[in-house]
């Protein structure tokens, strides 16, 4: 099939995948690029593959459409559109929520979650929630940013004070950022880098007092005094290298 009209149904619906209630409403999502269609291909989260007419892309597969290229670029969220993109459904959240897992209260910045995202499948996290009032995870920008690993991790959206005082019931300790009080996480033993709740917060304002109030232990990282604080996605990637298990 080569579509090469905007105003195909098919096409119009694509286009609006990029508004996220058309992303809510359908459970669809559009990623571009070799990468990132493979990712999700391997996945198993590929559900159309989108080629820009007389081009070829390696992977076995069934539903294949065809476009022009003026529809790629109206399609695309990046200024060169690559010649290949996919629609991809969302992944299923998982209830185990596994002995690691970071809390993300109010992240705004689709890099700093995509970022984070990806640092959290490099150290073994198992599960990260987003608050509430996170970005969307399948923003573009964000999906960009994780480079596929969004796609073989586990990621909910949560009310955190709930689900924390779920964790606390069932003896994951709560380590909150904070920069007053906190203790050097690179002090911490080996028992306590086995099970816990990481949380993290917005990029202006920290962790939310309610979540603050739920804190067993603050964390911070040491630094040169001139340096008050470190971007969230830098910080946590930090945070998560230094609380991985030694082998």
């Amino acid at each position: 099939m080569l579509i090469t009209s905007i105003e195909n149904e098919k096409i119009k619906n694509y286009i609006k995948l990029k508004e996220k209630k058309f992303r809510d409403k359908t459970n669809l999502f559009l990623v571009e690029g070799e990468h990132l269609v493979l990712e999700a291909y391997r996945s198993g989260l590929l559900q159309e593959l989108i080629l820009e007419q007389d081009s070829v892309f390696p992977i076995d597969f069934d539903s294949i459409v065809y476009v022009s290229k003026a529809i790629l670029n109206r399609l695309s969220d990046v200024e060169n559109a690559p010649y290949v993109m996919g629609i991809c459904k969302r992944k299923e959240e998982s209830e185990e929520l596994g002995n690691k897992i970071l809390m993300l209260d109010g992240i705004q910045d689709p890099g700093n979650l995509g970022t984070i995202l990806r640092s959290s499948k490099a150290f073994d996290v198992d599960t990260v929630v987003l608050s509430n009032d996170t970005v969307d995870l399948y923003n573009p920008k964000v999906i960009r940013a994780t480079q596929g690993m969004m796609f073989h991790m586990n990621v909910i959206r949560r009310d955190l004070v709930s689900l924390i005082q779920t964790l606390k019931q069932n003896e994951y300790p709560i380590y909150v950022t904070r920069v007053q009080y906190g203790e050097d996480v690179r002090h911490f033993q080996e028992k306590d880098k086995k099970k816990f709740v990481l949380v993290v917060g917005n990029e202006g304002r920290g962790v939310s007092e309610e979540v603050i109030d739920l804190a067993d232990l603050y964390l911070c990282i040491e630094m040169n005094s001139m340096v008050d604080s470190l971007n969230v996605a830098i910080a946590t990637s930090i945070l998560l290298y230094e609380l991985r298990e030694n082998e």
